[in-house]
């Protein structure tokens, strides 16, 4: 749940990161904002969309993250590898430090920008087209759901610039293709097209790319006119289901259900 003390970051706060928000009722749209770089990211823009989410208005319930210009994101901007590093003087060598568990600490921080994406207030959902590569990926795979424009390329490069993959993108590619295709996919560093990304169930729609947007404000529009209530503990439901077993899943649908009925019908209320 966002923080209910934390102030919404100012415009001008993230155009420095390399973000924008738009907030439209229940909508919230998060756009990568470096097109002239292909969006590629930096130890500000992961910090900036960590603020996002601590800060989120109670009545969003989707969040569509989106990049500006041809590229979802063209990945980590190489730049940080320079000892200069990119704008605001972030760089890998930085962040490396000399004390492990402070530099642990440092990539938590990075990671809480993906992480607030799984909460099940929200709905998420990338809207990818043109290249979405190293942390652009697992962008889009910390979203519940990805709409893909049929010239959208994913690829894990983190192990071809000696790193790996660690913005919490390694569970749900997992999850989502099975371990042997995850290890080839992540030691290949290869490129997945739109059309394989749709057969490995790592995009849920794939549209021409000029239908992108039109089929993403479907999609939301589909999920805002589900129940509310409803949709937040089904989804809790979902997200718990591939870790319990039968009977503990099977009691975690009788507590949910036994809420949502309180609800409906606690107070001589109907549906």
């Amino acid at each position: 749940m966002a923080d209910p003390t934390a102030s919404r970051p100012e415009a001008g706060e993230l155009a420095d990161a390399g973000l924008r928000l738009d907030v439209d009722g229940p909508v919230a749209t998060v756009t990568l904002n470096r097109p002239e770089r292909r969006n590629a990211m930096t130890f500000a823009m992961w910090r900036g969309l960590a603020r996002i989410g601590e800060s989120l208005p109670e009545p969003v319930r989707v969040v569509v993250v989106r990049g500006a210009g041809p590229s979802f994101s063209a990945g980590i901007d190489l730049s940080m590898f320079e000892r200069g590093g990119a704008e605001g003087g972030d760089s890998f060598a930085g962040a490396a430090g000399d004390d492990p568990a402070d530099a642990e600490r440092r990539i938590a921080e990075l990671q809480a920008g993906y992480t607030w994406l799984r909460r099940p207030e929200i709905v998420s959902i990338a809207a990818v087209q043109g290249h979405a590569i190293g942390g652009g990926f697992q962008l889009a795979l910390a979203c519940d759901l990805r709409v893909i424009a049929d010239d959208a390329r994913f690829c894990m490069k983190e192990a071809a610039l000696g790193l790996v993959p660690d913005l919490t993108g390694t569970k749900p590619l997992v999850d989502i293709v099975g371990l042997p295709r995850a290890i080839e996919l992540c030691l290949t560093a290869r490129t997945v097209h739109a059309d394989e990304a749709a057969r490995l169930g790592l995009a849920e729609l794939v549209v021409p790319a000029a239908e992108l947007d039109g089929a993403v404000r479907d999609l939301a529009a589909a999920l805002l006119a589900v129940h509310p209530g409803a949709a937040v503990a089904t989804k809790r439901l979902l997200r718990q289901a591939p870790h319990n077993t039968l009977e503990q899943q099977a009691a975690a649908e009788r507590r949910e259900q036994v809420g949502r009925l309180k609800e409906l019908f606690g107070s001589g209320g109907a549906a």
